[in-house]
């Protein structure tokens, strides 16, 4: 079996199968052009309803900069109730819109990239594991474009939540400071601060949302099963989930990088180069940039999708199969080769004996007699021996004969 890692997975089904990125950049940036054209479209609209008389017209054409704002201040006094009514209806249709491309474009992207990393999985598996380890695609489950509506929806709210909130963080930050104590740099703080945390709980949480969706095209989950399932799966494979959005998140760095880098060349270049042209090569690049960036999301996800589709490891080797392996007890257990029976006798535990060769015939008949010799040898400890006998010259012990025979005098002969 070959290693799986998801990260190497998850890039692998971005070049592997081109259409997965292509119909992610196909509704994101259907989206992207029907929010533009409906804001032109809203904004000529509302620009031709405003009633322009002669006399701003002349202050129009003037050019002077206080002349025009008092134009336009005349020309746009009692349409404010129509912007705002309009921002609304605007706002309303473009949520609708996400919700419905974001739904029906996530369940055919999903679809095909669980498909792709299945069949994937599969492969690194092998014949073996084939048709136990990794299991068939089920879906389309009915009630999926239903879900990632729902999750849909949700996404679209939190975002509604942090516009919400950053006005909020702008009204916080201006009591801050006052005319008459201005704090500035304490004002700008509380903003930088705020606007952090809000960004980062709103990235955390659409991150989440985003998570969720493949559980509804996985498994057929509703909006709240499927929403369970992701707070599962991020308690139980948070270091895998890190690993993947660590390396995709470098990627999104030094693509940003690449980008940036290159925009600065033909900004170089304005002095000798027409502005049309500059204008479209940075609309160029700017438009290959967003395209890798969608890329590198379909590619994250399926680093997601190839922790939930690991093929499990294959299984240990048969005792049989080892080389060297006698008897099947010894593999029984992992530890069985290196554990001590207790009830078998060690050295210590047995007395002392001295292994010697079978002995001969020859060495038997020479070694009896004197074995039996040295049996008829012991010593009778009641036997009088000579020296407990007395002297039979003295007829006393020896003790008193060396006290009864007189010492030669003492002679000093030179």
């Amino acid at each position: 079996m070959r290693t799986w890692s998801p990260t190497l997975e998850g890039f692998r089904a971005v070049f592997r199968t081109p259409a997965v990125p292509a119909a992610e950049i196909a509704w994101r940036w259907s989206f992207g052009t029907a929010t533009m054209v409906l804001c032109i479209v809203a904004m000529v609209e509302y620009l031709d309803s405003l009633p322009v008389s002669g006399r701003n017209l002349l202050l129009l054409r003037s050019a002077h900069p206080v002349l025009v704002s008092h134009a336009l201040a005349q020309i746009m006094r009692g349409s404010g109730l129509r912007f705002v009514l309009a921002a609304a209806l605007l706002f309303v249709s473009l949520t609708f819109l996400w919700i419905v491309l974001a739904a029906f474009g996530r369940a055919a992207t999903l679809d095909s990239l669980i498909s792709s990393i299945r069949d994937r999985a599969r492969l690194v598996a092998g014949p073996s594991l084939a048709t136990s380890a990794v299991g068939a695609l089920e879906g389309p489950y009915p009630g999926t474009v239903r879900t990632m509506a729902g999750l849909s929806f949700l996404r679209a709210g939190l975002a509604v939540a942090m516009a919400a909130s950053l006005v909020g963080i702008v009204v916080v930050s201006g009591l801050v400071s006052s005319d008459k104590h201005p704090r500035p740099g304490l004002a700008f703080l509380v903003f930088a601060s705020l606007t952090v945390a809000a960004a980062s709980a709103w990235m955390i949480l659409n991150w989440f949302l985003s998570l969720a969706s493949i559980f509804a095209e996985r498994d057929g989950l509703d909006t709240f099963g499927a929403l369970a399932a992701a707070e599962r799966f991020v308690r139980e494979r948070f270091a895998a989930l890190f690993a993947v959005g660590t390396w995709f998140g470098i990627a999104h760095l030094t693509l940003f990088a690449l980008a940036t880098s290159a925009v600065g060349f033909p900004l170089s270049l304005a002095a000798i180069v027409p502005p049309g042209f500059i204008v479209l090569a940075i609309g160029l690049i700017t438009l290959a940039y967003f395209a890798l960036v969608d890329g590198l999301y379909i590619g994250r996800l399926a680093g997601y999708v190839a922790i939930l589709e690991a093929p499990p490891l294959p299984p240990l080797a048969a005792p049989a199969d080892l080389p060297g392996a006698s008897s099947p007890s010894l593999f029984s257990h992992p530890f069985a080769a290196t554990r001590v029976d207790q009830e078998e006798l060690i050295l210590s535990d047995t007395t002392e004996q001295r292994v010697s060769p079978e002995p001969r015939l020859a060495d038997i008949e020479i070694v009896a007699p004197i074995i039996a010799g040295a049996e008829r040898a012991t010593v009778d400890q009641d036997e009088t021996i000579l020296s407990d006998q007395p002297t039979v010259e003295t007829g006393l012990a020896p003790s008193e004969t060396q006290q009864a025979v007189p010492r030669p005098p003492f002679t000093n002969e030179r």
